[in-house]
C-alpha cells in the first residue's frame, strides 16, 4: 500500500500478524486452487446491535487505516511463520511482496450504524482481502462498542461534560483506543497521555487519594496541590470525612476552587450535600465532579442532583455492558475465472447475510430527520433530494485518501457523531431497551 511518509507514525509497529492463523492457510490453498487472484469485495456490518440498543456507532476507522499501512511482512514475521510451519514457501514469497493495493470505501467514523449497515468494504484480490479480516474486525468491534456506550454516557449527561478515565482497566494499547473512541463520541477530554500525543485529544488529571494519604495531613495535601497546580484544579475530598475535606479545600483553595471531586458514597445525596456546603462557604462557582463505576443509568440517576462533570472509567472501556459490536466481515461479491462478477452469501441458519456490493444512504425527511438506511443490492437505492449517501472512499488502488487519521480524522469523526447524533429521531436519548431507532430497508438492482 502506497503512502505518504507522514502518514505512518513513529509509534506504530507492524499489524500483518494481528490475525489469526487460519486467514493465512486460507491464503496458501487459495494460492494452490488459483482463486486467490480473483477480484472479490467483502464487507463489514452486524446483523444486530446489542440488546436493546437503538443504534450504534462506527469507531476505529482511523486507526485500522493507520494499521493498513504497516501491514507488512518482514524479516521477523516470516521468519517466525517459516519455524513454526504455518504456510509453505510458496506463500511466503507472497507475504514478502504484500503490499494493499485494493480500495477501501465505508461510513464515516462516528456516524451512526444499525443492522445490516455496509460500514466497511474491501474490494482487491481475493488474497489481500482475505488477511486482513482478523485485523479489521478486532479494530472494529473493540472502538465501535466504546463510541457506542460513550454515545449513550453523553446523551445521558446532557451539556454537562464526561472524561474518559479507563486506562487501569484494560490493557495499555486499548486503553488508547478507548480514550479515542470516547472522544470521538462525545467525551471532552481523556486522563490518557498516550491518546493525547497520537491523537491530539485534551488529557487532564490531577491527583488520586494516595496523594492525599502521602501527607501528614488531608490540608497537607491540599496546600501541596494547590501550590503546584493553582487554585484551577480539583481537589479530592472523600479521602476521609467529606464535609471536612470540602471545609479543608475551601480554607485552603478559596473561592477561586474550580472543583471538588466525590468517588464513593450515595453520590446524589452527597452531590446536594456538598452543593450546599459550597455555597453556604461562599464557593458557588466550585464545581462538583463524580466518579465511581459510572456507567449511562448511572449519569441519568445523577441528572438531578447538582453535578458538573462526570469520570467514567470500567463501565465505558467494556463497552457498558457490549464489549463488542459483533460486527462480520463477509465475501459478498466475487469474480470467476471469466471476470464475471458473482454474488456471494452465507446461508446458515441464523447468520444469513446478503449477496452483492451495497449502497447505502440515510433517508430524511423534509426536517432533516431521519426515518430509515436505506442499503440497494448491486445499485444505489432510489434516493430523495433530502436523502445522505453514508459511504466514503478511504482507500483508493492502495493509497490511503486524506483527512481519516491522526488528530485530524479524530475531529472529523466526532463532528460527525455530533452530527449524525441531531439528525436522529428522539427516541436514541432513551435508555430503555427498544427497536433499532430507524428500520435498515434493502432494495435489489
Amino acid at each position: 500500500m502506497e503512502q505518504k511518509p507522514t502518514a505512518t507514525p513513529d509509534w506504530l509497529l507492524p499489524t500483518s500478524l494481528f490475525t489469526d492463523h487460519y486467514e493465512l492457510t486460507m491464503l496458501q490453498a487459495a494460492l494452490r486452487s488459483g482463486a486467490a487472484h480473483r477480484r472479490s469485495v467483502f464487507e463489514v456490518f452486524t446483523r444486530r446491535l446489542a440488546e436493546g440498543r437503538r443504534y450504534g456507532v462506527v469507531a476505529g476507522t482511523g486507526r485500522l487505516l493507520e494499521g493498513l499501512c504497516t501491514f507488512r511482512f518482514g524479516t521477523e514475521e516470516l521468519d517466525f511463520l517459516a519455524d513454526h510451519h504455518v504456510v509453505d514457501d510458496e506463500t511466503l514469497a507472497w507475504l514478502a511482496d504484500f503490499r494493499f493495493s485494493g480500495d477501501v470505501h465505508g461510513y464515516a467514523e462516528g456516524e451512526a450504524f444499525f443492522p445490516h449497515s455496509p460500514i466497511l468494504q474491501v474490494e482487491s484480490t481475493f488474497a489481500e482481502a482475505c488477511i486482513l479480516e482478523t485485523y479489521l474486525l478486532s479494530v472494529l468491534n473493540y472502538d465501535s462498542a466504546v463510541a457506542s456506550a460513550a454515545s449513550r454516557m453523553t446523551s445521558a449527561a446532557g451539556d454537562r461534560p464526561c472524561i474518559e478515565m479507563g486506562a487501569r482497566r484494560i490493557n495499555e494499547e486499548a486503553a488508547v483506543a478507548a480514550s479515542r473512541a470516547a472522544v470521538i463520541a462525545g467525551f471532552r477530554s481523556t486522563s490518557n497521555l498516550a491518546a493525547g500525543l497520537r491523537y491530539g485529544v485534551r488529557t487532564v488529571g490531577t491527583a488520586a487519594h494516595s496523594f492525599t494519604l502521602l501527607h501528614d495531613s488531608e490540608r497537607e495535601a491540599f496546600e501541596a496541590q494547590v501550590a503546584s497546580l493553582g487554585r484551577d484544579t480539583t481537589l479530592l475530598v472523600d479521602t476521609y470525612d467529606v464535609e471536612q475535606g470540602v471545609r479543608t479545600a475551601v480554607e485552603v483553595a478559596g473561592p477561586d476552587l474550580r472543583n471538588v471531586r466525590l468517588d464513593s458514597g450515595d453520590l446524589v445525596e452527597q452531590a446536594h450535600r456538598v452543593r450546599r456546603l459550597l455555597d453556604d462557604l461562599g464557593n458557588p462557582r466550585t464545581g462538583i465532579m463524580v466518579t465511581s463505576d459510572l456507567d449511562e443509568y448511572a449519569i441519568a440517576y445523577l441528572r438531578s442532583a447538582p453535578v458538573d462533570s462526570y469520570g467514567v472509567g470500567t463501565r465505558l472501556v467494556t463497552g457498558s455492558g457490549a464489549p463488542t459490536a459483533s460486527m462480520v466481515y463477509k465475501l459478498v461479491s466475487r469474480q470467476d475465472d471469466d471476470g464475471r462478477w458473482v454474488d456471494v452469501a452465507k446461508a446458515a441458519s441464523g447468520k444469513v447475510s446478503h449477496g452483492g456490493r451495497k449502497v447505502a444512504a440515510r433517508r430524511l425527511d423534509a426536517a432533516g430527520r431521519a426515518t430509515a438506511e436505506l442499503v440497494g443490492v448491486g445499485a444505489s437505492p432510489e434516493l430523495d433530494d433530502d436523502d445522505r449517501p453514508l459511504q466514503h472512499v478511504l482507500v483508493r488502488d492502495g493509497e490511503l485518501q486524506p483527512g481519516w487519521t491522526g488528530p485530524e480524522g479524530v475531529a472529523r469523526a466526532a463532528e460527525r457523531h455530533r452530527q449524525s447524533l441531531a439528525e436522529l429521531p428522539a427516541s436514541v436519548h432513551r435508555l430503555q431497551p427498544g427497536e433499532p431507532a430507524i428500520p435498515t430497508v434493502f432494495s435489489q438492482s
